[in-house]
C-alpha cells in the first residue's frame, strides 16, 4: 500500500469547510464597502443638499448640474434596472423550476429502474467481488444532488445580479471623484459575486459528500457516482440562464442600436431611447446572472468528474480521504489565493489614469494565476501521497504526485494563454480589432468580412493550449489528470469572475450616467470602464469555453468507463454517425438561438419605431418613454425562446442513449465537443471584436481613430452594425455552446447505467 498523505483527514475536513467560509465572509465584507457610497442626498438644516466640503462644490460646478438632483436621477434608474432584472429572474426561474421538477423526476425514475427499483445490495460496477448499494440509493441520491447542483446555480445567478444592480449607480456616482474610485467600486462588486460563487459552490459540494457519507458508508464508488448529479444541476440551470438572459440583452441591444444609433442618431444610453432600460437588465440578467450559473456548472462539473475517476483509483478502494477531496483541496486554496490577489486591485495599488485600467485587471490574472501555481505545488505535496494509482480504461495506472501537480498546472496556464489570446483578439489596444475599425471605411460588408476572419483566426492557439494541456494531463494521469487540468483552469474562479463581473457593472454605469444627464467628462470615465470590462468578459468566456473542452473530455472519459465501452472506434458506423451528428448539434443549437435573438429584436425594432414616431415630444426630450413595454417583449421573448434550444441540448443525449445505445451515444459527445469548442471561441471573439471596434471609433483615442469618427459618421454607423451582428454571437450563442458540450456530457454520465442496461433499443430490433 502506497504512504499515505501528509495532510490527516482531520485537518482536511476542517481546511475545506474554512476556506469556504472566509470566501463568503470577504464577499460580505466586500458587499459592505460597496454600500458606503451613499445613493441617497444627504440633507443640511436649511434644506440643502449636504456638502462634505470644498471638493462637492468644485465637482458640482465641473458637472454644472446639481448634485442633489444627479443622485435621486442615479437611485431611480439604478431601482427602475434592479425590479426590471429581479422581475425577469423571478419569471425565468418559475418556468426553470417547472423542468427542475420533472427533470428530477426523470432521473428519479430511469436510474431506479436499472434494476427494478430493488433495495437488495448489488455488487459493485468496478469491484464485482464487493457489495455497493442498490440502484435505488443511486437514483435517490443523484436527484437530490441534481436538485442541489440547479438551486445553487440559481441562487449564485441572483445573488450576482442582485449586487451588479446595487452597485451600478454607485459606480456612476464614485466616478465623479476619479475612475480609480469608479475601478474599485466595480471590482468589488464583482468580487461580492466571484467570492459567493466559489464559496457557496465549495461548501455546497462538501456538505454533500459528508451527508451522503453517512448512508453510502464505504460505497465511495456509488456515493461519488451520486454526486454527479450536482453537476447535473449546476448547469442545466446554467443553460436556461445563458440562453434566456442571453436572448434578453441582445433583443433590447439590438433594437435600441438600430433605431437609436443607426435611425435616428442618437447616443448610446439615451434617455428618449424606449430600450435603453431593458438592455441595461440585460446586462445584468445575461452576462451577470448567466455567466455566473455557466462558471458554477463548470466548476461543480470538474469537481465531479474528478471524483468520480477517484472513487475508482487508489484513493477510492483504499479509502483515503485526503487525496479523494484533492479537487476539493485545491479550489479552497484558489478561495484563499485570489482574496489576497483582489486586494491589489482595491487596496494595495490605486489606479489613476484611464489608460491603467486594462493592465491593472490583466496584472489581476497573471499574479493569481503565479500565486496560484505555488499553492498547487504545496496542496500536491501535503494533500497527495507520492505514489498512488488511478484508473485508466479498465486497469490502474501507476501516478507521482509531482505529475498530478504539472496536471492542474497546465490546465491554470493554458487558460491564462486563452485570456491574453483572447485579450489580444478583441481588444482595441491591438492591430486585429484597428483592423477590423478601418475596415468600416469602406461599409458595413466589408467590416462583417473582417471581423469573421478574425473570429476564425482567433481559434488557433486557444486550441494548440487546450490540445497540449490535454496531451500532458491525459499521458500523465489519464482521465483524472485531464479532470484536475480543468479545475486548475477554475481554480481562480473567484478572481475570473470578478472581473469579468465587472464589465457589465461598468457598462451599466455608463448607461447610468448618459440617462442622468451628467457631464461629457464622466461618460468617458465610465466608457474607458467600459471598455476594459468587454475586453475582460471576452477573457472570462475564453476561460469558460478552454475549461469547457477538458471539463467535457474528462465527463466523456467517466461515462466510457461507467458504460463499459472498451474502446471508441470512430470506424464503426454506430459511433460514426454518432461523430457527424454530434458535430452538427452545436450548429443547430446556435442557428436557434440567434434566430431567437432575432426574432425578439424585431418585435424591440418595431416597438421602439412606434414610440418615436406616435409620442410626441420623445425625441426633443420633452417627455418620458414607455420603458415597461419593451422591458416585458424582452422578458416574454426570452422566456418563450429559450425553451426549444434547451429542450435540444437536454433530449439529445437522452433520445439518443435510449434509441441507438452508448456507442452511438459516445460519438455525439465526441463529435460535439470538437465542433462545439471551435464555433464557441470563433463566436464569442468575433463579437467581442466588433463590439470594441466601434468603441474604438467612438472614443477617437488615436489620430487613426479620429479619422474614422465621430460618431454617426458613415464608418461609425458600419461598426454600429457590425457590433450589432455580433451581439447575438459574442453574448447568446457563443457562451450558451460551452454549456452545451458541458451539459450532454455529464447528463450521459448520470444516466450511464440505464443507457448500458436499457439502451439501443433500435439496433437490437435492426
Amino acid at each position: 500500500m502506497a504512504a499515505a498523505a501528509i495532510l490527516p483527514e482531520l485537518a482536511t475536513q476542517v481546511l475545506i469547510p474554512v476556506a469556504a467560509a472566509v470566501g463568503i465572509a470577504f464577499a460580505v465584507l466586500q458587499w459592505v464597502l460597496v454600500s458606503k457610497v451613499r445613493l441617497t442626498p444627504e440633507r443640511r438644516a436649511d434644506g440643502g443638499a449636504a456638502k462634505a466640503g470644498p471638493a462637492d462644490y468644485l465637482i458640482e460646478e465641473e458637472e454644472g448640474l446639481n448634485d442633489h438632483n444627479v443622485v435621486v436621477r442615479c437611485a431611480e434608474i439604478q431601482s427602475a434596472i434592479s425590479e426590471g432584472a429581479t422581475s425577469f429572474l423571478f419569471t425565468e426561474y418559475k418556468y426553470v423550476g417547472l423542468f427542475m421538477g420533472i427533470f428530477a423526476i426523470l432521473i428519479f425514475l430511469f436510474l431506479g429502474s436499472v434494476e427494478g427499483f430493488s433495495t437488495r445490495s448489488q455488487p459493485c460496477h468496478y469491484s464485482k467481488d464487493k457489495t455497493c448499494k442498490p440502484a435505488l440509493a443511486n437514483a435517490i441520491f443523484s436527484t437530490i444532488a441534481f436538485v442541489l447542483g440547479a438551486v445553487t446555480s440559481l441562487v449564485s445567478g441572483f445573488l450576482g445580479m442582485k449586487i451588479a444592480t446595487y452597485a451600478n449607480a454607485r459606480t456612476t456616482l464614485e466616478a465623479r471623484k476619479g475612475v480609480g474610485k469608479a475601478f474599485i467600486t466595480a471590482f468589488r462588486s464583482g468580487a461580492v459575486m466571484g467570492f459567493l460563487l466559489a464559496a457557496s459552490g465549495l461548501l455546497v459540494l462538501y456538505i454533500a459528500i459528508n451527508l451522503f457519507g453517512i448512508y453510502y458508508g464505504d460505497d465511495w464508488e456509488g456515493l461519488f457516482e451520486a454526486i454527479t448529479g450536482y453537476g447535473l444541476g449546476g448547469s442545466s440551470m446554467a443553460l436556461f440562464g445563458r440562453v434566456g438572459g442571453g436572448i434578453y440583452t441582445k433583443a433590447a441591444d439590438v433594437g435600441a442600436d438600430l433605431v437609436g444609433k443607426v435611425e435616428r442618431n442618437i447616443p448610446e444610453d439615451d434617455p428618449r431611447n424606449p430600450a435603453v432600460i431593458a438592455d441595461n437588465v440585460g446586462d445584468n440578467v445575461g452576462d451577470i446572472a448567466g455567466m455566473g450559473s455557466d462558471l458554477f456548472g463548470s466548476y461543480a462539473e470538474s469537481s465531479c468528474a474528478a471524483l468520480v475517476v477517484a472513487s475508482i483509483s487508489s484513493f477510492g478502494i483504499n479509502h483515503e480521504f485526503t487525496p479523494m477531496v484533492y479537487p476539493l483541496l485545491v479550489s479552497s486554496v484558489g478561495i484563499v489565493a485570489c482574496l489576497i490577489i483582489t486586494l491589489f486591485a482595491t487596496d494595495f495599488f490605486e489606479i489613476k489614469a484611464v489608460n491603467e485600467i486594462e493592465p491593472a485587471l490583466k496584472k489581476q490574472l497573471i499574479i493569481s494565476t503565479v500565486v496560484m501555481t505555488i499553492g498547487i505545488a504545496l496542496i500536491s505535496w501535503l494533500g497527495l501521497p507520492y505514489t498512488f494509482t488511478i484508473f485508466n480504461f479498465g486497469v490502474q495506472k501507476t501516478v507521482h504526485s509531482w505529475q498530478l501537480f504539472l496536471c492542474v498546472a497546465v490546465g491554470l496556464w493554458a487558460g491564462l494563454i486563452i485570456g491574453f489570446v483572447t485579450e489580444y483578439y478583441t481588444s482595441n489596444a491591438y492591430s486585429p480589432v484597428q483592423d477590423v475599425a478601418d475596415s468600416c471605411r469602406t461599409g458595413a460588408a466589408t467590416n462583417v468580412i473582417f471581423g469573421l476572419a478574425l473570429g476564425y483566426k482567433s481559434v488557433i492557439i486557444p486550441i494548440f493550449a487546450i490540445a497540449f494541456s490535454i496531451f500532458l494531463s491525459f499521458s500523465l494521469a489519464a482521465m483524472y489528470g485531464v479532470a484536475v487540468a480543468a479545475l486548475g483552469m477554475l481554480s481562480t474562479i473567484a478572481t475570473g469572475l470578478a472581473i469579468d463581473a465587472y464589465g457589465p457593472i461598468s457598462d451599466n454605469a455608463g448607461g447610468i450616467a448618459e440617462m442622468a444627464g451628467m457631464s461629457h467628462r464622466i461618460r468617458e470615465r465610465t466608457d474607458a470602464l467600459d471598455a476594459a470590462g468587454n475586453t475582460t468578459a471576452a477573457i472570462g468566456k475564453g476561460f469558460a469555453i478552454g475549461s469547457a473542452a477538458l471539463v467535457s473530455l474528462a465527463l466523456f472519459g467517466a461515462f466510457v468507463s461507467r458504460a463499459a465501452i472498451s474502446t471508441v472506434d470512430v470506424l464503426t458506423p454506430k459511433v460514426f454517425i454518432g461523430l457527424i451528428v454530434g458535430a452538427m448539434l452545436p450548429y443547430w443549437f446556435s442557428a436557434m438561438t440567434m434566430k431567437s435573438v432575432g426574432s425578439a429584436a424585431l418585435k424591440m425594432v418595431e416597438e421602439v419605431r412606434r414610440q418615436f414616431n406616435t409620442i410626441p415630444g420623445l425625441m426633443e426630450g420633452t417627455t418620458k418613454p414607455d420603458y415597461a413595454t419593451c422591458v416585458k417583449i424582452s422578458t416574454d421573448a426570452s422566456i418563450k425562446e429559450m425553451i426549444p434550444p434547451g429542450a435540444l441540448v437536454m433530449l439529445t443525449p437522452l433520445i439518443v442513449g435510449i434509441l441507438f445505445g452508448v456507442e452511438t451515444l459516445s460519438g455525439v459527445l465526441a463529435g460535439a465537443l470538437v465542433s462545439g469548442v471551435q464555433i464557441a471561441i470563433s463566436a464569442s471573439n468575433t463579437g467581442g471584436a466588433w463590439d470594441n471596434a466601434k468603441k474604438y471609433i467612438e472614443a477617437g483615442a488615436s489620430e487613426h481613430a479620429r479619422t474614422l469618427g465621430p460618431k454617426g459618421s458613415d464608418p461609425h454607423k458600419a461598426a454600429v452594425i457590425g457590433d450589432t451582428i455580433g451581439d447575438p454571437l459574442k453574448d447568446t450563442s457563443g457562451p450558451s455552446l460551452n454549456i452545451l458540450i458541458k451539459l450532454m456530457a455529464v447528463e450521459s454520465l448520470v444516466f450511464a447505467p440505464f443507457f448500458a442496461t436499457h439502451g439501443g433499443i433500435l439496433f437490437r430490433w435492426l
